[in-house]
């Protein structure tokens, strides 16, 4: 702006806040304020209001951290404000603030508002301090406000240890005073004014200096300021309104860009608040919401996570009727068909499947309806094997904004045509406006106008507004805003709806849209592959135990006439699907989510393991001999794969000592560890071929300092990699005595405040060497890492991800390559020359960097490792410390099938317990048709349910036999509703389907049984 302009907005500011928002409400009277305070955890509204509630003074400090206070405001109405509702236009409300502070909502102490009678009202926010009270002057006021004193732990993104983040060390002292408690009356026409300002000077802030629009805008501004009544704002506001009415009414210009506004509230599920919180936080969000839908009848609001509306119905059902009056009328949509908005990353396959199979379930059940877009603003990157996922739900669309945080890299389109690893294609948007959480400010839009890739072939973006994060969602001003930019001159047009409307009018208006293959990797936030390892140990083991528990109990369904556990295998899917939540799994949340988490996966793990041993042992009954029960997809030691078997005699595997070193071998491998416990050599036996290059030691740990610029937790900055220390020395290497089937080195190593034990193990006649890692980890802004370096040349690595994998280049010939120096991987990373390849897989690492090196002999060799543990400082300042056990292995195979084998083998150990050998429910006579889920169909009709994928990465052909009484054999898609276009089965034969599937393909067949199984 020239200098003259700079002074006019500069006038108009000063006359906002000194004149024009203090005249907003024309009169206000303090309210009785009375007050209990929780003792600990809170309780529902019918046992708080019996309660000794003692007086209370505006003033007074209240609330210790994550502390609840509820306060009983009473009063009466001013009679004499009827004189003042004469001739006016004007409202009743209640003005509350709790103590406020300044910055973002949802980070804070926050309050919901509830009648005598126990119905919710609305809720208190920082920047939403009002409820509308239908009662006149001379009327009684009576409320309770259930205020939650949470502590901010970190909106100002300081990064700093806190310990408020952990309810045993945040402390008891009170942390809010009580600043107001009033009825007020509200003057409409001031209130208006106020908005229509606040919309056109954001408006003149976007624009040019030298269009005429802009000085058009503030000469109206300023004449507004000279033509009313400093003192009698009330008085000269319709006047003022009436001043500005001709430029607000000139219209958009035709080419203005579109913006279908959605209201929305992004909550996290837990972050910065525990779980429980959220919960409360949901309460408090929907009733804004709900309470606007009450004043305003175009105001719609999407809300994703089915989770958040289960917890409705069971903590608060009385706001759950509401809700599901206006999603019957389509007016509070459901969007995502998620559980919750997952972690796309680490989630298994079937995990992922399961967010959308329960989501879609709770919908449709609970309000008939079904979204069919994926909803995830907030995820930290995105699965090259999502596309075929959405699609294989019934979804058709998929929304987030997160690569607009990419570091390095800015993303070309905002729409395009997703497509995931097995060519699946998505219609896809990514909302310029780079916000969930917009306020329709002027700034925002135009920002999504400038921004917007796709000008010339489309003109139509999304803007989800509403306060997020912590909840509050949309307020009245953002409404204000909405309905004077539904076509405005220099503005984009703004049209409130649905994310349904959006779609598919951009699908309407950009057909033929570009294509983006891949993964969607955020250049941002790697450090969530390794964060909290004990809730990413959970999160593995608890997948696996799922697949058993699965697996065992449906097939002891059908061949012993068990019960199959519905309700017991839902409730534990639901806590793990939860625990998945973007801010969980990633282990980016405060100590006490964390805590909880690994709370809750030691429960999970213990019903599991309950689940599974009935199970089999239903199965296993009648023979007393040792049989072991294998749940992986490929034959282990001689068992059929998903079924039970006496084992074989795993091979002989010997040790010796060798000019200092240890020999470890058995008739597939040798490996020779020095001195210091490395590696120094893996032969495969049969070839003679070497994996470790000369002079390049193998299980080598390393240290770096790990100090992200900002986000402790999440980040992994490149700087890093500058300051790392190789862990050479050993404080012990010995020999461990075992049978003539293992062969076993231990390794004991010291540094800093920690200690690491290793054990590598070669058994049998196993291809794999195995190391079993035991961290005591007490070090500080550190990350660990396990280093292999293979001899293979290899320009890209396979990294398993959600049924299948992906090839990422090992160097750094483009800003892309470079900006993914880490990578996350799910049980296994493979590396390979054509006939030799190395596999390294693992347990529950998901970190892992794959470089290549230029080799001291020539060539280059190839550097996988494995990050195994941070220690990041905010917002979880004992973040990983304690005891971790963590396995990898290291096997020789030439192609990724046998990686596959390899992931299973770690993850999915055999069961030995006594009983009669178990045949194979399911099986598949291609390695390459994996076999992912066996289970009963969510319906409880006793069909089975079996979901399989190509791993391999080629198209392949095989045949599935269900060994019971099958009737009916048909495809489905993953709600396991028939396909009548299903393109897999190519000939049903009794109980085996012949299969042909496109690479990476994801199958999912229903069995129909004979009735009376399950």
């Amino acid at each position: 702006m020239h200098r003259k302009d700079t002074l006019v907005r500069a006038r108009i500011e000063r006359f906002v806040v000194e004149r024009l928002r203090p005249a907003i409400y024309r009169g206000s009277a303090p309210l009785e304020v009375s007050a209990w305070e929780l003792p600990d955890e809170p309780v529902p509204f019918a046992d708080a209001v019996t309660q000794a509630f003692e007086p209370f003074e505006v003033g007074r400090a209240w609330g210790k951290p994550w502390g609840t206070t509820w306060f009983h405001l009473t009063g009466v109405v001013p009679a004499e404000w009827a004189e003042l509702l004469d001739g006016f236009d004007g409202r009743v409300e209640l003005i509350v603030d709790l103590g406020f502070l300044s910055g973002q909502t949802g980070f804070q102490a926050e309050g919901l508002v509830f009648a005598p009678d126990g119905s919710i009202l609305k809720a208190l926010e920082p920047l939403n301090t009002s409820v509308p009270l239908d009662v006149g002057p001379g009327g009684t006021i009576d409320v309770y406000v259930e205020a939650a004193s949470n502590p901010d732990v970190g909106s100002d993104w300081a990064f700093r240890p806190t310990v408020v983040g952990d309810k045993a060390t945040a402390g008891a002292d009170p942390i809010y005073h009580l600043r107001q408690a009033d009825v007020a009356l509200l003057d409409s026409a001031v209130w208006e004014l106020d908005r229509d300002l606040w919309t056109l000077t954001g408006l003149a802030d976007e624009l040019s200096t030298d269009l005429p629009r802009q000085a058009e805008i503030l000469r109206a501004l300023e004449t507004v300021v000279d033509r009313m009544d400093p003192d009698d704002i009330s008085g000269t506001a319709v006047h003022g309104r009436a001043l500005l009415a001709p430029v607000l009414a000139s219209p958009a210009y035709a080419s203005a860009h579109r913006i279908l506004a959605v209201g929305h509230a992004h909550i996290d599920s837990a972050w910065l608040w525990p779980v429980r919180e959220t919960i409360r936080k949901c309460a408090r969000t929907f009733s804004n919401a709900l309470d606007l839908m009450d004043r305003n009848p175009d105001f719609v609001f999407a809300c994703s996570s089915a989770q958040q509306y289960s917890w409705m119905k069971t903590h608060y059902p009385d706001l759950f009727e509401r809700i599901r009056v206006r999603v019957s009328e389509g007016r509070f949509v459901p969007v995502g068909g998620m559980w919750v908005e997952s972690d796309t990353n680490m989630p298994s396959g079937e995990a992922l499947v399961r967010q959308l199979l329960a989501g879609k379930a709770f919908f449709l059940a609970e309000f008939g309806v079904e979204p069919l877009e994926v909803w995830l603003p907030d995820s930290f990157g995105y699965s090259g094997a999502l596309p075929q996922i959405v699609a294989a739900s019934g979804s058709r669309y998929f929304l987030t904004q997160k690569t607009s945080w990419n570091e390095t890299n800015v993303m070309p389109h905002h729409t395009f045509s997703w497509e995931g690893i097995d060519g699946t294609r998505v219609f896809t948007h990514f909302p310029p406006v780079d916000t969930y959480s917009s306020s329709l400010s002027g700034e925002e839009l135009a920002k999504a106008q400038r921004q917007y890739s796709e000008k010339g072939a489309s003109n139509v973006s999304l803007v989800p507004f509403g306060y997020g994060n912590g909840g509050g969602g949309p307020t009245r001003e953002m409404l204000a805003a909405a309905s004077r930019l539904r076509s405005l001159e220099g503005s984009p047009t703004v049209e409130l709806a649905t994310p349904r409307a959006f779609f598919e009018e951009a699908e309407r208006t950009y057909p033929n849209p570009p294509v983006w293959s891949g993964e969607l990797y955020l250049e941002f936030h790697r450090g969530t592959y390794t964060s909290q390892a004990k809730t990413k140990a959970g999160n593995r083991r608890s997948e696996h135990l799922l697949r058993e528990a699965e697996l065992w109990a449906a097939t002891a369904a059908v061949r012993a006439g068990a019960e199959y556990p519905y309700e017991r295998l839902t409730d534990l899917w639901h806590t793990v699907l939860l625990l998945q939540f973007h801010d969980i799994l990633p282990g980016s949340s405060i100590a006490w989510v964390h805590q909880q988490a690994e709370a809750d996966y030691a429960a999970v793990a213990e019903q599991l393991e309950d689940i599974i041993a009935r199970a089999i042992t239903a199965l296993a009954a009648g023979d007393a001999a040792s049989v072991a029960f294998n749940a992986s997809p490929f034959p282990v030691s001689g068992v059929p794969a998903l079924s039970a078997g006496v084992p074989e005699h795993p091979g002989v595997a010997t040790a010796e000592r060798s000019d200092g070193a240890f020999v470890l071998s058995n008739e597939k491998l040798r490996v020779t560890i020095d001195s210091r416990g490395l590696i120094a050599s893996i032969i495969e036996v049969s070839t003679g071929r070497e994996a470790v290059p000369a002079g390049q030691p193998g299980n080598l740990l390393q240290l770096f300092r790990d100090t992200p610029t900002q986000w402790d937790a999440w980040d992994l900055d490149d700087h890093y990699q500058r300051s790392g220390t190789d862990l050479l020395e050993a404080e012990s290497v010995e020999l461990l005595d075992g049978d003539d089937s293992s062969a076993s080195v231990r390794v004991l190593r010291r540094f800093g405040a920690s200690t690491v034990e290793q054990v590598l193990s070669v058994t049998g006649n196993s291809s794999a060497l195995d190391i079993v890692t035991t961290v005591d980890w007490h070090e500080r802004q550190k990350l660990l890492k396990l280093a292999f370096p293979l001899d293979v040349h290899a320009d890209r690595a396979a990294s398993e991800i959600q049924f299948g994998h992906i090839y990422r280049p090992t160097h750094a010939n483009t800003s892309w390559d470079a900006a993914r120096f880490e990578t996350c991987a799910h049980r296994w990373v493979h590396v390979g020359e054509p006939g030799f390849g190395v596999t390294v897989a693992n347990d529950s690492t998901y970190g892992h960097d794959i470089t290549r090196k230029p080799n001291p002999a020539g060539g280059t060799f190839t550097l996988v490792r494995q990050s195994l543990l941070r220690a990041p400082v905010f917002p979880d300042p004992t973040a990983d410390q304690g005891r971790h056990v963590l396995r990898t292995s290291v096997s020789i195979g030439d192609d990724v099938l046998d990686a596959v084998r390899e992931g299973y083998r770690l993850n999915l150990p055999l069961r030995v317990i006594e009983g009669g050998v178990a045949p194979p429910l399911v099986a598949s006579d291609s390695p390459a048709l994996v076999i992912e889920s066996v289970k009963l169909a969510e319906d409880r009709s006793g069909d089975l349910i079996i979901r399989l994928y190509e791993a391999r990465g080629a198209q392949a052909g095989g045949r599935i036999t269900v060994d019971a009484d099958v009737v009916s054999l048909t495809e489905t898609d993953l709600l396991e509703r028939d396909l009548a276009d299903g393109s897999a089965i190519r000939r049903v034969d009794g109980g085996a389907a012949d299969l042909h599937l496109r690479p990476f393909q994801i199958v999912t067949l229903r069995v129909g049984l004979r009735p009376g199984v399950g």
